[in-house]
């Protein structure tokens, strides 16, 4: 074989370990795009899941469940997504971007949450029309926020609301730090958080937040992605999600 024939056989031989090598990182990296309010619970399951697939990476995406949805619908390479309710997972379901089968595998109530020792004295819903206190939700089109905006139409309340966010997490962050006297949020932000406390809302008036989990159409490692949804519907993945104050279907 002439010397260039020895270089041209090298080349192809250095690019197709190059190309195995890319294949192998993918496989070994599951991305994860799941709402804000499975923050702790998700991080906890990916640390969980590592250590029973060794060298596989849990990238977690995490972030208000409709600002996942247009980064998924905008081609962002993701292998699962978790929402915090079903109606943003349907919208990626109709486009047909939704590859396996949509399972519920938790659910949410909301709470009124304050900074510990409940300075502004919040009581009820009805304190949260009070033009003297400064009062929170999530922006309307996050789950939060519509399901904050549904409680408080059933108890018949005008909040007097001073700021919008654009996750759930950004939003407790600002009543632990005392930027807020008062924000509706999840009763898993204020579980187990010394910087909140929580302030129930009745049954009659609280949202049910129904939480799915599915494997994308367009999933760079789909496999990798079902090992991970067969290991949060899992009762190791169910203890994580009941240990952090989620209910369970």
């Amino acid at each position: 074989m002439s010397k260039a024939g020895h270089i041209f056989l090298s080349l192809a031989l250095l690019l197709a370990i190059g190309s195995c090598s890319t294949n192998q990182a993918a496989s070994d990296e599951i991305r994860v795009s799941a709402a804000a309010s499975l923050s702790d619970s998700f991080e906890a399951m990916a640390v969980a899941f590592e250590a029973e697939h060794r060298g596989v990476e849990v990238v977690l995406n995490l972030a208000g469940s409709s600002t996942l949805r247009e980064q998924i619908l905008g081609g962002a390479p993701t292998d699962v997504f978790a929402s915090a309710n079903l109606s943003i997972m349907n919208e990626v379901a109709d486009v047909g971007a939704v590859g396996g089968e949509i399972e519920v595998f938790a659910m949410n109530q909301l709470v009124i949450a304050v900074p510990a020792g409940n300075p502004g004295g919040i009581d009820g819903l009805e304190d949260l029309a009070d033009d003297g206190l400064l009062v929170g939700v999530c922006a309307t089109g996050v789950p939060c926020g519509d399901f904050a905006r549904e409680a408080l139409a059933k108890a018949g309340i005008s909040a007097a609301i001073d700021t919008e966010e654009a996750d759930v997490r950004a939003l407790a962050s600002k009543v632990a730090i005392g930027e807020l006297d008062a924000a509706i949020t999840y009763l898993t932000d204020v579980a187990g958080n010394a910087e909140l406390e929580g302030v129930a809302i009745p049954a009659a008036d609280n949202v049910v937040a129904t939480y799915p989990i599915a494997v994308l159409a367009d999933a760079p490692n789909p496999d990798g992605g079902a090992e991970f949804v067969a290991f949060v519907l899992s009762t190791a993945g169910r203890s994580i999600l009941a240990a952090h104050g989620f209910e369970l279907p």
